[in-house]
């Protein structure tokens, strides 16, 4: 068993609001954590303790002893309003622990968001530190907070680094070791819950329909989206393209990244990109089973990129410092992949599959440092190699980073 990052993060979160909420994809360890927690358990995939929630909410919120975890809350969505009066009658830190597959807070059935009286917290597949017996270390916050010049990475070896990206970060994975086994556990996570939770959250009268969606939109994680092209190819209406990107943010499969946009002269590209939130997910979609079919794919970059956003995803989510993640374009085609900003510091990223670099690798962040006034502007270039190699000057910290950092 994993320890998780976010366990800390919840029993703070229980002890100074009367509900929390753990939303997360299918299978991310939701109810492994909850279970670990020292209070009453239900969930809704029981049927009886499902009738009844949906019967007579008021009075199955009210019968259960507290503190109490409700499981797979999406499934009756109806109590949280009766979670609310609960909690307006008796407001105590710690009662409620909820748990969800789809984003609860913005489903059409809910009437109400207990604004004031829930914290949500996101629940990832595993980080590669949690799957190295390292949850406390927190990338984000040693980027912040770290000389980067004096920084000890742990020595992976590429072949390795490419196989955690195929396998990606669900805790059932982890469990097996065959290339079949795990081609069989990603089509039955597709087919068990991926379709099955796009049902439970919206009116879907064609799964054909949208699992052609899905195979399309897969591939292009990194991309700049386009709702028109990707409406066009999988033969279906703009207004249908954007319920199912929609549908699909809130069961966690996919996520869109905002541009960064500052006065720096130039004119920014406003389109987000879309990432898949699990590399094994994409590998599997793309029938990349190996290291060497990964290296040999004409997808390696953008799937290498596809990691690294999921891995600082989760590592914001969980850090202390809490900034906010953007994508950088211009019109004149400067392009960095990651901006990551809290206050007046800046790091800004750029990803490479390569194992050596060269300074001009770092061309477009030192093009932006120099744009950027009254801000602290950190340069990375994540490579495959094992050193942290200082490309700075005078003025602005530049370095090339092991993807190592992740593990």
């Amino acid at each position: 068993m994993f320890k998780r990052t976010a366990t800390a993060i919840i029993k703070e979160a229980l002890e100074i609001s009367p509900a929390v909420l753990i939303s997360g994809a299918r299978q991310v360890g939701k109810s492994t954590l909850s279970l670990q927690l020292d209070m009453e358990y239900r969930v809704f995939d029981n049927l009886t303790d499902r009738e009844s929630a949906l019967n007579d909410p008021i009075g199955y919120i009210n019968s259960l002893p507290k503190p109490v975890c409700i499981d797979e809350i999406q499934k009756v969505p109806q109590v949280l309003e009766s979670i609310k009066l609960a909690i307006d009658a008796h407001r105590i830190n710690g009662s409620f622990l909820l748990t969800g597959s789809a984003n609860i807070l913005d489903m059409k059935k809910t009437k109400d968001s207990l604004a004031g009286r829930i914290i949500e917290i996101s629940l990832w597949p595993l980080s590669q530190k949690e799957l190295h017996q390292k949850p406390d270390e927190n990338v984000i916050d040693l980027l912040f907070k770290t000389n980067l010049s004096a920084l000890k990475i742990a020595k992976i070896e590429q072949e390795k680094i490419y196989q955690a990206i195929i396998d990606g970060g669900y805790p059932e994975i982890q469990k097996i070791n065959s290339p079949r086994g795990k081609a069989l556990w990603f089509d039955s996570y597709i087919s068990t819950y991926v379709e099955r939770d796009i049902r439970d959250i919206g009116e879907l009268r064609d799964i054909a329909s949208f699992i052609r969606f899905y195979n399309i939109i897969t591939p292009r994680s990194s991309g700049l989206l386009n709702k028109s092209d990707l409406a066009n190819d999988a033969n279906i209406s703009e207004a249908t393209a954007n319920n199912y990107l929609t549908m699909l943010d809130m069961i966690y499969q996919i996520s869109q990244l905002q541009p960064y946009s500052s006065n720096i002269s130039k004119r920014f590209i406003k389109t987000p990109k879309i990432f898949m939130n699990d590399t094994g997910v994409l590998s599997h979609i793309l029938n990349i089973t190996t290291p060497q079919e990964l290296l040999s794919s004409s997808k390696k970059g953008d799937i290498i990129e596809t990691f690294v956003y999921s891995e600082l995803q989760k590592h914001i989510s969980y850090s202390s410092t809490m900034p906010k993640l953007y994508h950088y374009r211009t019109n004149d085609k400067k392009e960095i992949d990651f901006i990551i900003e809290k206050g007046e510091k800046i790091v800004a990223v750029e990803v490479k599959s390569s194992q050596s670099i060269s300074m001009d690798a770092f061309k477009h962040i030192a093009d932006f440092q120099n744009k950027t006034k009254n801000k602290e502007v950190l340069g990375i270039v994540l490579y495959m190699g094992k050193d942290v190699i200082p490309f700075g000057d005078d003025t602005h910290q530049r370095y090339a980073v092991p993807m190592g950092i992740f593990f």
